[in-house]
């Protein structure tokens, strides 16, 4: 059997509000704050949001990478506790990397096929607490014996299939399709300043909750909260869209010596939660964000995992029926600048329809919540001008893409 991947249609399914906490630099205000806790600032402010109780949830879906808390295996049932979702709702840890939060809307549309009538989905990531870790000392230290302890964060970025680090396999793409050092980067620079320009005019204000020290509490049970680092006030903006230039951006050295990837054209290392509520179209009372219509994830090559989305969508598009003409908007994940400007020159995109507000060379990555962080985005950009059809993806660390599509409720031809 030929083998093209997994595709999935969606009937009635509506992802009726979503949120974020700002996206923050690494070891910035949020580096000592769990992603549980991350979790349910956002998990609490969706619900509220959407003037929905919480005790109307019926399933809880949450995702997260790294171990960033002792309590790390408990962070979708903590999650919904603390939101306030009821004590009997099962609560179910999702993980597809970098495209967590796309398989966690994927997740909550299956599960609308059976009893499931509203289901909440959560993404944190703390990359700033990324433990440093040792997997081979249980039984102890041996005398003389070497010590290995390894940065989790450094170390989760090499792939030993191929012997390669995520920014190798962007090299490779370079290679593949002909980019060069200056093209990779114009395009970090044009993603720098298409997001400067989307903060400046507000873009993501209505997406973005603000953070601040926060207690959370559960009748019975122990507290728990928000506490930023220290001196830090309450966060209510992304922080890693900078000003640039490309003569900037040229001074940096590549990290590969026969490579084009660099600091400055790869995407931001970023703090970050965020929260969606999905449910059945026909019964929302108002107009919900978006419409999920689909989903495709496919395997590639792991030495080229970065092209991932151009299959995934390829695979999204044959199967609904829909051409790359019919889409009005991408937003597809900025894991390098080789890597995304690739997809885009295996599907002929232009860049008018693509991440049109800048991408995660901008803004960042926070593993598990940026594809939730690409639907929001999507959904809002499509509402606010009147655009049907949207496609967000990415590409996977290991070889892998996924891709969704959306469709705007409100849209009138």
């Amino acid at each position: 059997m030929n083998r093209v991947g997994q595709y999935s249609a969606f009937a009635d399914v509506a992802i009726f509000e979503a949120v974020r906490t700002p996206w923050v630099d690494l070891g910035g205000a949020l580096s000592q704050v769990s992603p549980i806790d991350l979790g349910i600032k956002v998990g609490r402010e969706v619900l509220a949001r959407a003037g929905i109780d919480p005790l109307a949830v019926d399933s809880v879906l949450a995702g997260s990478m790294a171990q960033a808390s002792f309590d790390a295996y408990l962070l979708p049932r903590h999650i919904g506790l603390y939101s306030g979702v009821a004590q009997a709702v099962p609560a179910l840890g999702v993980q597809r990397i970098c495209a967590t939060g796309f398989e966690l809307l994927r997740q909550a549309a299956e599960q609308l096929r059976d009893e499931v009538q509203l289901a909440l989905c959560v993404a944190g990531e703390s990359m700033s607490r990324n433990p440093i870790a040792a997997y081979t000392h249980r039984d102890g230290f041996r005398l003389g014996g070497e010590v290995q302890f390894k940065d989790f964060l450094w170390e989760a970025l090499y792939d030993p299939a191929p012997d390669l680090d995520m920014i190798a396999t962007a090299d490779n793409l370079a290679r593949r399709y002909g980019l060069s050092r200056e093209a990779v980067d114009r395009h970090a620079c044009d993603s720098h300043q298409r997001a400067l320009q989307a903060q400046r005019n507000g873009a993501w204000a209505e997406e973005i909750v603000t953070v601040d020290n926060q207690v959370f509490e559960l009748e019975g049970y122990q507290p728990r909260g928000i506490s930023l680092a220290r001196r830090a006030g309450a966060v209510s903006v992304d922080s890693h869209p900078r000003p640039t230039d490309l003569a900037a951006l040229a001074r940096l050295r590549t990290v590969h010596p026969d490579g084009v990837q660099t600091a400055g054209n790869s995407c931001a290392v970023v703090d970050g939660a965020a929260a969606a509520l999905v449910g059945r179209a026909s019964a929302c009372t108002h107009p919900p964000l978006a419409r999920l219509l689909a989903s495709a994830v496919v395997g590639v090559a792991p030495e080229f995992m970065g092209i991932g989305p151009a299959p995934a969508i390829r695979l999204l598009l044959q199967r609904s029926g829909l051409n790359l003409g019919d889409i009005d908007r991408f937003e597809i994940n900025e894991a390098q600048a080789a890597q995304v400007l690739a997809v885009a020159h295996e599907l002929e995109l232009d860049s008018t329809r693509l991440n049109v507000q800048g991408g995660s060379l901008a803004l960042g990555h926070p593993l598990a919540a940026t594809g939730l962080r690409l639907v929001m985005t999507l959904a809002r950009q499509l509402r606010q001008h009147n655009l049907r059809y949207g496609i967000a993806s990415a590409c996977v660390g290991g070889g892998q893409g996924m891709a969704l599509l959306i469709e705007n409720p409100t849209y009138r031809a």
